[in-house]
């Protein structure tokens, strides 16, 4: 079950305080693909490498600090420089090798890698190695999930310490019946926490609804036909009412704020009841808040 996989891995890491860093591959459950190595000739941004034979690489799965489009202040958004400044040290004119599991360009035609720095005959693995300090969340695509496990893993680790992004309010995991704040946050990535209150179906699609008033509430959008994916996976979404689940992806504006879920790895089941989500600190009295 993919939530049994998530503990089994964390009690691991845990039980023989492995290293998240300079690992062999092999230490990695993920499969990709064998390497194809290059050098890295610029540092772009907190989560975009140049390699000096002009093949750009998004690193796959790691979403790094960027501002919401619906940012109202010219500073610098929290975390975004520090996450370019510590890709440039890890990467900054390193040979590295380039590994897929899954699609292999974007829609810009970058390439879509897990990267990992080649030293001696060890490995530095970029995407676990940002997201286990806090300094990327975890993104994953429905053709393009294969190291989404580990990197799960390792963001839970950091959050659960404050580490880097999950000490900013900028970042903090949102609760699903603030519905005013995920409404300024359309069109951003984010992580909403919540119960299911009830659930619809209507042409072809499944709503995951956290509010009884569907009209306004936070919503989950389930194709119907991604419904078995979701049920052989643990997550049977027309039975998940009263569940308090963790969503993650980009927010829509219908009805309310939504997030249209396309694949497993957007949803993960938490235990039942608790409070709302662990808060960073709020935001700024004046300038970066939304």
């Amino acid at each position: 079950m993919f939530h049994l996989r998530h503990v089994t891995l964390g009690s691991l890491l845990a039980a023989t305080g492995l290293s998240f860093s300079l690992l062999p591959a092999s230490a990695f459950a993920c499969e990709l693909s064998e390497p194809q190595k290059g050098t890295v000739a610029e540092v772009k941004d907190g989560e975009t490498l140049a390699l000096t034979d002009g093949t750009v690489v998004r690193l796959a799965n790691a979403k790094a600090p960027t501002a919401p489009i619906a940012a109202r202040d010219d500073r610098p958004w929290p975390m975004v420089n520090e996450a370019k400044e510590a890709l440039s040290k890890l990467a900054s004119g390193a040979e590295v090798e380039l590994r897929y599991g899954g699609t292999r360009t974007d829609r810009h035609g970058y390439a879509l890698a897990q990267v990992y720095v080649v030293k001696g005959g060890e490995r530095i693995w970029l995407q676990g190695e940002l997201v286990g300090r806090g300094l990327a969340r975890v993104y994953s695509f429905p053709d393009n999930h294969a190291c989404v496990s580990e990197l799960l893993v390792r963001e839970a680790e950091a959050r659960s310490k404050g580490e880097g992004i999950w000490g900013s309010w900028a970042y903090r995991v949102l609760a699903a019946d603030n519905v005013e704040r995920l409404g300024r946050l359309t069109r951003s990535y984010q992580l909403v926490e919540g119960v299911v209150a009830q659930v619809g179906e209507s042409s072809g699609r499944i709503y995951l609804n956290f509010d009884k008033d569907w009209r306004k509430d936070f919503t989950v959008l389930i194709e119907r036909k991604d419904g078995d994916a979701f049920k052989a996976a643990g997550i049977d979404p027309k039975a998940i009412a009263g569940k308090k689940l963790r969503v993650r992806g980009w927010i829509e504006w219908q009805n309310g704020p939504m997030i249209h879920v396309t694949h497993v790895e957007q949803i993960e089941l938490l235990p039942d009841g608790g409070g709302s989500p662990r808060q960073a600190p709020e935001a700024p009295a004046a300038g970066l808040a939304l």
